[in-house]
């Protein structure tokens, strides 16, 4: 690709099924101005300690030029942002009012007593694989957290079809693409925002006048807290988790059945061993992340790294990639291995920051891949490597076509 920036190469979708050349290119330079003004970090140790600067802001509103070719802003005049999107102190209240009703100390076995349920929903779901081949996207990765994001949340089962719907479409307007596609893309994405942010708020008015035990009760009472959040705040935070809760762990599970395809003595052995599936999602947290890029930091004041200066108000990206295969921190960074020691990876991200559902993403990953590993027999791909999702930011098969001999009960 003459005369294209590195940036374009790396989000050009010819480049989706192996970046990973491109992101050691770009480690040669560790932090890269790419020609639109961007500057790209990716080297493991600057990206951690940038994750983790309190001068590096999440906020769009400080930033001078956000229009630029990774800009994934969900500004579309529905919802206010999220704690995803704001900084300290405006995010960490609404995370903390949203980890009471998520985590530790005020629900501390929400995520552990879901393991029933999350197993129920797996097996129904591989159940269901008929035939000799299965688009495992379409039949498993994606319904599965789709179902226990909405069951989280408290969303009634014969409403989980239109979430899906909306959860796809909206994740599509992430894609850094431009042109008339992009724009009709950009319409769907809004419409489906404003068709969710509708559903919701109902949702969230029936929640109000008969209050129960899911996510979204305890949001809208604020669990007892005098510290409430806003309806509108309410609804951007439902948002956030039915987003970014049901887009990652679809990655990460699709990932990771594509990985162990091409690693069958892997796949093997977590088929006789499911402890396994423990270290080998960490493994593939770092291997094949399922968010690939964080590209909308922001300097609140000029900032030096590795020399160079970056003003404030530019716009930084973190290849999360990059990182977590920097030969400077991992041993054969390129060397898919579950008995990898000290894999302290950037899958889930660092700092405040850090994801949210982190838990529940790695719990719904261990179930799906040792489930799938035991039951199918003899599983292969048909396609490999298997078409892709455009988006380069949340990378992942789109379709992943296997034959299988059949379905163990």
């Amino acid at each position: 690709m003459t005369n294209v920036s590195l940036l374009q190469q790396i989000t050009d979708y010819s480049s989706r099924a192996d970046p990973y050349p491109l992101y050691a290119e770009l480690r040669r330079n560790p932090v890269h101005r790419d020609e639109t003004g961007t500057f790209l970090v990716s080297t493991y140790h600057d990206i951690m300690s940038l994750l983790h600067d309190p001068r590096i802001s999440s906020d769009v509103r400080n930033r001078m030029a956000p229009d630029t070719a990774l800009t994934q802003e969900e500004d579309s005049g529905v919802l206010p942002p999220t704690f995803l999107r704001l900084d300290p102190p405006e995010h960490d209240r609404l995370r903390g009012i949203t980890n009471r009703t998520f985590g530790p100390p005020h629900t501390p076995r929400r995520v552990d007593g879901m393991q029933g349920e999350l197993r129920t929903i797996v097996t129904d779901l591989i159940n269901g694989l008929d035939g000799d081949t299965i688009d495992l996207v379409d039949r498993f990765s994606y319904p599965f957290p789709v179902s226990v994001i909405c069951r989280l949340l408290g969303i009634p089962r014969e409403d989980e079809a239109k979430f899906h719907g909306w959860a796809d479409t909206v994740a599509g307007s992430l894609d850094p693409q431009h042109g008339q596609d992009a724009a009709e893309r950009d319409r769907a994405a809004q419409d489906a925002r404003m068709q969710l942010g509708m559903y919701l708020n109902g949702l969230i008015e029936d929640r109000r006048k008969s209050p129960g035990d899911d996510m979204l009760s305890q949001l809208i009472t604020g669990h007892g807290s005098e510290d409430a959040m806003t309806s509108m705040e309410v609804l951007s935070t439902a948002a956030l988790l039915l987003i970014a809760g049901h887009e990652t762990t679809v990655n990460l599970i699709s990932n990771g059945m594509l990985t162990l395809l091409r690693h069958p003595d892997v796949l093997e052995r977590l088929r006789n061993d499911p402890r396994l599936a423990v270290p080998i999602v960490e493994e593939l947290l770092r291997y094949e992340p399922p968010v690939q890029l964080l590209p909308n930091r922001t300097p609140i004041s000029d900032i030096e790294v590795r020399g160079v200066a970056i003003p404030k108000g530019a716009t930084i990206c973190l290849a999360l990639a990059a990182g977590n295969r920097d030969p400077q921190r991992f041993e054969d960074p390129d060397r898919f291995d579950p008995e990898r020691k000290d894999v302290q990876h950037l899958g889930l991200g660092s700092g405040i920051h850090s994801c949210f559902g982190a838990p529940l993403a790695r719990l719904e990953a261990q179930i799906a891949l040792a489930e799938l590993a035991r039951r199918l027999e003899r599983p292969r791909l048909l396609e490999d490597p298997p078409p892709y999702r455009q988006n380069a930011v949340l990378r992942g098969p789109r379709h992943l076509a296997i034959a299988v001999d059949g379905v163990r009960p």
